[in-house]
């Protein structure tokens, strides 16, 4: 009965020391924990890709022709494979041509070349952006030179949902003009009105619309469309003044590139004209996305490299600010659950439980002990002599591992201190990157500001120097008119 009692005792305690020993150290917080602090020095490492090695013969090409040899430029242009780098490069070359020489052929078989090259390149977006851009220059150089059948060939290569579109609608009316055609040069201008007058070409196509009228003989419609014109481009002013104000106000992310890009993700379409005709499907076709003032603004203001490099800083930095908050909010979350786990009960409770166990472990030996003592007189049979021996080293290596557990339970509450120690530091450090990158966003935000109200106020000046030009048109009509009423007047006499 006796050895059932301590049999019975040295269970239960084995039973409760099983379940302390059992519990985990706390290695997936610290792992955690390590992933934050890895994260927070990412910070300072440089993010740069390397540059390619067809960008590093560009940019050796580019010395070149600044430096004068052109000859030299267009060796090492020769040696790059076909792409994007390769393409630019000869767009560059033709445009020392174009400068130095007077017959533009040079230039001319230089774009094409380019052209050659632009499409070999793997981004399509990229690709057909660059393409129109070469079309342009193309048409653009065949213009000048009086080749209007090439520059028309050149420009209605242009897709319809390039930003290039309505400058090429320009030439394309220019062209048609000087071979005669004026009524079928109204028609491009008049498609080009159809875009805001932030592109390049559509106010010139306004006035491109009153002269028509006035070489076909319509002198009455040309002053109106003169006058049209006038309104148009006051209209534009206000315009003008009105986004300034909003990048004053709101900033010129918020005014202009935010809302750019909701004014782009709308539905976009292209018309399609019924005719098999290639010229009239190219004049008719439609691009409603580049028809939003607000993205013709934006587009116009990235076509300068100094704000494509002001946009992407506010942008990067913008980022940057999100997964410092998420870093912080996440690590507060994992500092408030450490500190939970310190102050639970069963927690604050496992190191005296533990040691009553120890006391509970150590008296059953001593019990033994007496017991093993007494059977010395022979009272116990040897198979009881041996369940006691058994039992004696059961409770033995439960006091081991009893004195282990206790080892154990003060090191996992000293390991949550040390992680939540590191935790609060951790999210101290991502609180001060975050007021850092806070205050060079607002620098950054600053220049944004700055270089879109500089180019707002050239977008207004390029405004009145057209209306200057109408207003001269008028005038010189309105003279020729009265001249006209003169001679009139004189023959009736």
């Amino acid at each position: 009965m006796r050895v059932f009692l301590v049999s019975v005792f040295c269970l239960c305690g084995l039973t409760v020391a099983s379940a302390y020993a059992d519990q985990p150290a706390p290695s997936v917080l610290k792992a955690g924990l390590e992933q934050f602090s890895r994260a927070s020095s990412a910070w300072n490492a440089s993010t740069v890709s390397s540059v390619s090695r067809q960008q590093l013969l560009y940019e050796k090409a580019e010395l070149a022709r600044v430096g004068g040899s052109a000859e030299q430029a267009g060796k090492i242009l020769a040696s790059m494979d076909e792409g994007y780098w390769s393409a630019v490069g000869y767009i560059n070359l033709s445009g020392d041509y174009a400068r130095n020489d007077l017959n533009p052929s040079r230039a001319l078989v230089a774009l094409r070349v380019a052209l050659a090259m632009a499409d070999k390149d793997s981004d399509t977006e990229r690709k057909t952006a660059l393409r129109s851009r070469i079309l342009l220059r193309a048409g653009y150089l065949a213009y000048t030179s009086s080749d209007y059948d090439k520059a028309i060939g050149f420009l209605e290569k242009i897709p319809l949902d390039s930003h290039k579109t309505p400058q090429a609608l320009y030439f394309h009316g220019l062209a048609l003009a000087e071979q005669g055609h004026h009524r079928a040069a109204m028609q491009s201008w008049h498609r080009a009105k159809k875009y805001p007058l932030a592109y390049s070409g559509v106010a010139d196509a306004w006035i491109g619309m009153g002269r028509g009228y006035d070489l076909s003989g319509y002198l009455g419609q040309a002053g109106e469309a003169y006058l049209a014109a006038n309104a148009a481009y006051e209209g534009e002013r206000v315009t003008l003044r009105k986004l300034a104000s909003q990048i004053e106000e709101q900033g010129a992310y918020k005014a202009l590139v935010l809302d750019a890009r909701g004014a782009g993700s709308g539905d976009a379409g292209s018309g399609k004209s019924g005719s098999s005709s290639p010229k009239v499907e190219w004049f008719l076709a439609d691009s409603r996305t580049l028809t939003q003032p607000r993205m013709a603004y934006f587009l116009s203001f990235m076509e300068r490299s100094e704000a494509q490099q002001a946009v992407n800083r506010v942008l990067d930095l913008a980022q940057i600010m999100v997964e410092l908050e998420r870093n912080a909010q996440d690590l507060d979350v994992f500092s408030t659950a450490i500190a939970g786990q310190l102050k639970s009960p069963s927690r604050s409770n496992e190191a005296p439980r533990a040691e009553a166990l120890k006391d509970n472990n150590a008296r059953l030996e001593e019990r033994l002990s007496t017991l093993l003592a007494r059977a010395e007189g022979g009272e116990l049979t040897p198979d009881q002599r041996l369940q006691l021996n058994m039992l004696k080293t059961t409770l033995s290596d439960s006091g081991k591992q009893l004195d282990k557990l206790h080892g154990r339970s003060a090191n996992s509450s000293a390991n949550l201190k040390s992680l939540l120690t590191e935790a609060r530091k951790l999210r101290k450090q991502s609180l001060a990157y975050l007021e850092t990158v806070s205050a060079l966003r607002v620098r950054a935000e600053a220049l944004l500001d700055r270089l879109a109200l500089e180019f707002v106020a050239a977008q207004d000046k390029n405004m009145v120097f057209a209306l200057d030009k109408t207003e001269q048109q008028i005038a010189h009509l309105y003279e020729y008119l009265a001249l006209q009423e003169l001679d009139s007047g004189e023959q009736e006499k």
